[in-house]
């Protein structure tokens, strides 16, 4: 297992209101995509995933209709 600084964001859905939840968090994890399979367990999902040049891997996720953001930076 690798450990991971995880940031979740999840973007607000009202136009006029750019805020969004973040969530910051030291996990240890085997295998990310299976990572995120199980936490959006029973919604519909899609996602795209790019890595940065400093070795981050981020998911753009819509899961339900709702856009979201993870980064794994591995520490």
């Amino acid at each position: 297992m690798k450990s991971y600084e995880t940031v979740w964001e999840i973007f607000n859905q009202c136009p006029n209101n750019q805020m969004r939840d973040v969530f910051i968090d030291e996990l240890e994890i085997a295998d990310i995509e299976v990572f995120l399979q199980n936490k959006f367990k029973g919604k519909e999902v899609s996602w795209e995933k790019s890595v940065q040049p400093d070795g981050t891997i981020i998911y753009d996720i819509v899961a339900s209709g709702i856009r979201q953001r993870y980064s794994f930076t591995e520490i």
